[in-house]
């Protein structure tokens, strides 16, 4: 950064061109990796299309030919075979033209779909292997738009820009050949005007490149505030933002119009120009083909040939206009779905994972540094061990630490340097399937997807018996309820539990971590949406959950800290107590202190 900083604004312009020419490259690569393993299918497309255009180009021709030989002849000598064979030729052209532009429909459409079908599912599984750190900066309504408005706008680019591109330059180039193999001097005057439009189409694409771009961001933008709106609306509604968000809103929406309304323009400008050029040039086209006919230079067919290859190159040039269109909005979208993919996880696999079939459970931090992407340090040269089977209460004020204590141990993070083993084994270099059975988190939030409530007790689960679910459910004191939702057990609990209390989502994912049956459970804050009455049923049940492995515990209620081993107090990412519930109270330490409020409170 400090190179870019203090560079001059030549240097600057040229970084970015730099980092521009990168994510183009970057979007090719992409692009490349689709279609590659299309080519023969992409082969046949062109082979289809090019023939299609040939036989489409070939019908003016015909129809001067006709005229200037045909017709003679049945004048002349009342031979009506050349104009037969004129017009079945010409029928032939027309109807297989025809045939093979459906076919090619056909192949693109099915190309399409291919190229979106793999895109779509390396989004999603790309994203689901990215590491926490990213989902926590990228916001979940910049992942949507990637998946839904950005998709869609590259299916529309590949599915008719790109054709309109293809077939007009072929079209276009086609019917350029045409005419100058018919009459050269026509086909010069269509070349010459071919200068100023390329000058105008060149305006158009630079000027609509900036605008498309900008139309990208700010659409994401009202995704974002949208999805986000909807997905809180009940702080939304809490604390009646809905005022503030209707301006913001409106703003964004307001921007999106006027960013649309310049497009609108442009092309307000670059059609007329087009028009102008494709009247101008016919005009001269007619004008000295004209004048030859009259001279007998040239025959009346083939300037009636001429006038028709004239007004054909222009039309798909309109269509060549439209892909620039769909071409800017494309390639943006691109730029950030390439981007999405290029993203690296942070907390990667290892390359030889080492097996742990049975974990014991058995903790160690040894000399663990750990800090955010922001540089601030939240663990110092930490260092702890905690014993198999040892049930830790982590307490603190907000900002100690214990939440980053406990995303390492769930390895959402890595150390920035020492390790983090279980059972003496590092777990950078323990298998994600041995980490993810030996360790499970279950935090304040309770996400249920949807589906019964039997699939998400069974989620770290997938193959357990309804038996087995049941017995996870009363174990925690969540069968009693469950029984009585209206379908028990096989109840859909809707999108994010919504037919079930925060405290019973709690619940169920309480069952879940025991039917997962982990050497390591971390509880972090997950008692804190449960009312006084729940909570004593959790501390009831806490006693089997917690047996024979190790836990660790994170809770403002001291109630659940009671029942912990040991209790670690936390300051500034370093522990500054460590003793039995018993001691610490006893003492006249950080947590007695705690211990004294919370006794008060409950008074």
């Amino acid at each position: 950064m400090s190179t870019v900083t203090g560079t001059s604004g030549e240097d600057r312009s040229d970084y970015t061109r730099a980092e521009s020419r990168e994510i183009r490259r970057r979007s090719l690569r992409l692009l490349g990796s689709l279609v590659t393993p299309l080519r023969l299918q992409l082969v046949l497309a062109a082979i289809v299309l090019v023939i299609s255009t040939a036989l489409r180009v070939a019908g003016p021709a015909l129809v001067g030919w006709g005229i200037a030989n045909a017709l003679p002849a049945v004048r002349a000598e009342a031979d009506w075979m050349p104009t037969i064979l004129v017009v079945i030729i010409f029928l032939i052209t027309a109807v297989g033209g025809a045939a093979l532009i459906g076919w090619y429909a056909v192949v693109a459409a099915r190309l399409t779909q291919a190229v979106m079908l793999d895109l779509r599912k390396r989004i999603f599984l790309h994203t689901q292997r990215l590491s926490l750190e990213f989902h926590e900066s990228y916001t979940s309504g910049r992942i949507i738009s990637r998946q839904t408005s950005d998709l869609d706008t590259i299916r529309e680019l590949l599915d008719g820009g790109l054709n309109e591109l293809v077939s007009g330059l072929l079209y276009g180039g086609f019917t350029l050949v045409a005419l100058l193999l018919l009459d050269w001097q026509s086909g010069l005057i269509l070349a010459a005007m071919g200068i100023p439009l390329y000058f105008l189409m060149r305006w158009f694409y630079l000027r609509s490149q900036v605008v498309y771009r900008e139309s990208r961001v700010i659409s994401a933008k009202v995704i974002v505030k949208f999805v986000e709106s909807m997905t809180g609306i009940r702080a939304v509604k809490a604390f009646r933002k809905e005022p503030a968000n209707d301006r913001e809103f409106g703003g964004l929406s307001s921007d999106y119009r006027d960013v649309n309304m310049r497009s609108i323009r442009l092309f307000g400008t670059f059609e007329p120009g087009m028009m102008a050029l494709a009247s101008v040039s016919l005009a001269l086209v007619v004008f000295w083909g004209g004048f030859r006919v009259t001279s007998g230079a040239l025959e009346l067919g083939f300037l009636l040939s001429a006038v028709l290859y004239v007004r054909n190159f222009f039309a798909p040039m309109q269509e060549v206009a439209f892909f620039l269109n769909s071409y800017q909005s494309a390639t943006a979208a691109l730029e950030k779905v390439s981007g999405v993919l290029e993203e690296s996880p942070t907390v990667p696999d290892p390359a030889k994972p080492v097996d742990l079939w049975e974990a014991r459970g058995h903790l160690r931090f040894e000399d663990v540094t750990f800090g955010y992407s922001d540089d601030r340090t939240i663990l110092p040269d930490f260092a702890l061990d905690i014993p198999a089977g040892q049930t830790i209460a982590l307490v603190g004020t907000t900002g100690a630490g214990k939440s980053t204590l406990a995303k390492l141990i769930a390895r959402f993070y890595d150390p920035t340097r020492g390790r983090l083993t279980l059972d003496g084994v590092d777990l950078r270099q323990l298998h994600p399937k041995d980490l993810r059975r030996a360790i499970v988190m279950v935090t304040q939030e309770a996400y249920l997807f949807s589906g019964t409530v039997a699939d998400n007790i069974a989620l770290g689960k997938p193959d357990a018996t309804l038996d087995e679910i049941q017995a996870a459910a009363r174990a925690v004191g969540a069968h009693a309820f469950i029984e009585r939702l209206p379908d028990g057990y096989a109840t859909d609990v809707n999108k994010r539990g919504g037919r079930v209390s925060a405290g019973q989502r709690q619940l169920i994912s309480f069952a879940r971590a025991f039917l997962a049956d982990p050497a390591v459970l971390i509880l972090d804050e997950a008692t804190a949406s449960l009312d006084i009455p729940s909570e004593r049923q959790i501390q009831e049940a806490l006693g089997t959950l917690l047996a024979d492995r190790t836990a660790i515990i994170i809770a403002h209620r001291l109630s659940t800290v009671a029942i912990a081993d040991r209790v670690l107090v936390m300051e500034h990412g370093r522990i500054i107590e460590d003793d039995t519930p018993a001691a610490l109270i006893a003492g006249t330490g950080k947590f007695a202190q705690l211990h004294s409020a919370w006794r008060e409170s409950l008074v």
